[in-house]
């Protein structure tokens, strides 16, 4: 029986180290993650404010996501140096249910990211449609094309349906950065053609958006795919502890 706890032991050891160290990068995971959320909800305020509820939820999962993460990964720290089977079940079904919930989102997303794109073309026509440089799509409107150097949703001579168009002309926001703008000739759209971004905002976009959306994916799918380690090292951890009746010194 002493001998065969002496072999147990340093077994066990060594499963703890690498489960307490996966446990910490799992937490550093979650610390990316929350970043992430953080970094998508400053610098893509203004595409979400033009979607639909759902897609401006999503730096605030990210953000939530993270921050669990960084509970139970301090947790699967804690369960590993006590070596308590339940407490490595309870964090080994902890990671499962994050793991499936990241993989049924990252193949939504993928799935749905042409509905997305379609979505937030039709919403941001809608926004130069309506534009009067004083409500939250306005402000978004005005944020995208000074950050993208584009100016309406194909081209300039969009704003020239719009009702803003006929008493102000092309807004502000259209300029290029070493152009002199006035409201006189942004009124005349052969003047203000030397003036303004000549690119449309829609393509612009939608490819700006992709590629964040592709990062985010990214890193979440890596995220969920390094989860299958923990599982795998915490249900071994906890059979092996279970089945040799081991104790904590």
């Amino acid at each position: 029986m002493s001998s065969r706890r002496l072999q147990t032991k340093p077994m066990i050891t060594c499963i703890k180290t690498f489960l307490v160290s996966y446990s910490l990068i799992f937490w550093l995971t979650g610390v990316i993650l929350l970043g992430v959320g953080v970094w998508g909800k400053v610098n893509l305020e203004a595409y979400f404010s033009l979607a639909s509820e759902e897609c401006t939820n999503a730096p605030y999962v990210l953000i939530g996501t993270g921050a669990f993460i960084i509970v139970f990964g301090l947790f699967g720290c804690f369960a590993t140096c006590r070596g308590s089977p339940w407490m490595l079940k309870l964090y080994a079904m902890f990671l499962i249910l994050v793991f499936l919930s990241e993989l049924v989102a990252g193949i939504s997303g993928f799935i749905f990211r042409h509905e997305l794109q379609n979505q937030l073309g039709h919403t941001y026509e809608n926004a130069v449609r309506l534009y009067n440089k004083i409500d939250s799509s306005s402000s978004a409107v005005d944020a995208i094309q000074r950050s993208l150097h584009c100016c309406g949703v194909n081209n300039y001579t969009d704003w020239s349906e719009t009702t803003y168009f006929a008493t102000h002309g092309i807004p502000a926001s259209c300029c290029r950065s070493d152009a002199v703008c006035t409201e006189n000739n942004l009124r005349v759209l052969a003047t203000a053609a030397d003036l303004v971004y000549s690119q449309g905002c829609f393509t612009v976009m939608t490819q700006t958006v992709e590629a964040n959306l592709g990062i985010i994916a990214g890193i979440s799918f890596g995220i969920s795919c390094f989860q299958i380690i923990g599982i795998f090292l915490a249900c071994f951890l906890s059979r092996y502890i279970s089945k040799n009746q081991y104790e904590m010194v």
